[in-house]
């Protein structure tokens, strides 16, 4: 097992522990470090989407959420999404993980990069320290991915489709990045390469430091010296995308009722004449399906029913860890009154003004849930003493008690 550098040390527990009484992203109108002691308001009117920003001391002090080791382990897991990126003789390569840490470049090595996804996922610094951007959307929030590499290591000169920010969290790596219109790959690459990368600016970040970038912004980092740097990326669906899932969506919810009958009719042409070209599309089906499709109507309630369901669905590598010994539900109530409980780390849990989605299932918001469950949505939990003023609701504790048993909330140890 290679020794850890000394300023790979992990974070202390406290110091970015998500706080139990407020989200840990700062409000709109509060200046912060995070960006450059600007408002998130005023980050986002002049910046998101629009232009980078250079913040150094976003986070002063900063130290990895993870050392070297814990993310080397990490990327030995199952149901981690991991990737080794290499750059021998000039020649680009990479794998998929779970790589266990003997498989791994020597990091006296240069010019290797190991990613890894969803660390926010699997450890709780990680989770706070991306709990600390939710002045954004949890609906647009994708993960934290930190990547480690040695001396001379990156990715190649590339464009995102989604909004990043980059936080240097040990070592150094230089930035250069610019936004070019001649966005072609180079051809035949195991990794999307601009071929003529043209940078307009450039800079070196040190821990603490962080770059926030658009879409489409072309960047390429190389590490001077070992590095570790965490990426918080965006949800940005393509509209193909969109359009097929929401599509599906509508399709999956035409059941078999008699409300839904007109759509489990069956196609029907009596008026069809005799053909004698039998392989020619004939103007009559044209015409009937046209009007069929053009009949397909859908309202902001069925869109919101759709985005919920599709943006709170765990990935397809996710998988929750229900209690070894669940607590019958009178025990996990006396628990919560005095523990407080916190969604998984892995939850997502999102709500509108007339239903609610938690890891991809919807419910109504009725009006009982509407007292705590936005409250638990946007916090992430629920203080002990405020779980008391709640448990005359005996809808809630039995489904909070559910949630826990399938893993979706913990009780706290926090008091």
């Amino acid at each position: 097992m290679p020794k850890r550098p000394p300023e790979a040390t992990p974070i202390p527990d406290s110091s970015l522990r998500p706080n139990m009484h407020k989200p840990g992203a700062p409000l709109p109108d509060e200046p912060t470090p995070l960006l450059g002691n600007r408002t998130p308001r005023q980050f986002m009117r002049r910046y998101w989407q629009k232009k980078p920003l250079l913040i150094r001391q976003a986070f002063p002090g900063m130290k990895a959420p993870l050392s070297r080791d814990e993310l080397f382990e990490l990327a030995d897991l199952d149901d981690v999404e991991s990737r080794l990126i290499t750059h021998f003789r000039d020649t680009w390569n990479m794998e998929h993980g779970p790589f266990a840490s003997d498989e791994l470049p020597a990091v006296k090595k240069r010019e290797w990069t190991l990613l890894v996804q969803g660390v926010n996922l699997h450890d709780d610094r990680a989770a706070a320290l991306m709990n600390c951007f939710r002045f954004i959307p949890d609906a647009r929030l994708d993960d934290l991915m930190i990547s480690y590499a040695t001396d001379g290591g990156g990715v190649g000169p590339h464009f995102d489709s989604y909004d990043v920010f980059l936080l240097q969290v040990h070592g150094k790596r230089r930035w250069r990045f610019g936004a070019q219109r001649d966005l072609s790959l180079k051809p035949d690459m195991p990794l999307k390469v601009l071929q003529h990368f043209e940078p307009e600016e450039e800079w070196v970040l040190e821990p603490g430091d962080m770059l926030y970038l658009p879409p489409h912004i072309a960047h390429d980092g190389i590490a001077e010296g070992e590095c570790m740097t965490c990426s918080i990326g965006f949800r940005a669906p393509s509209t193909r995308e969109l359009t097929a899932q929401f599509l599906y969506h509508l399709a999956e919810r035409m059941g078999d009722t008699p409300a839904n009958a007109k759509a489990q009719a069956r196609y029907r042409d009596p008026q069809q004449e005799p053909v004698t070209k039998p392989a020619l599309l004939p103007q009559l089906l044209l015409d009937r399906v046209g009007s069929i499709l053009a009949d397909i109507k859908w309202t902001e309630k069925d869109i919101a029913a759709f985005l919920g369901s599709y943006l709170s669905e765990p990935k397809a590598n996710v998988v929750f860890d229900p209690p070894e010994r669940a607590l019958n539900q009178k025990k996990f109530v006396e628990r919560a009154k005095k523990a407080g409980l916190t969604l998984d780390r892995k939850t997502i849990l999102l709500y509108d003004k007339t239903s609610y989605f938690v890891n991809g299932e919807a419910e109504a918001l009725t009006a009982r849930a509407k007292k705590w469950l936005p409250e638990l949505a946007d916090a992430r939990c629920l203080e002990g003493k405020r779980f008391v003023t709640l448990t005359d609701d005996s809808s809630m504790t039995s489904l909070l008690h559910e949630w826990y048993c399938a893993g979706w909330i913990k009780l706290d140890s926090l008091i």
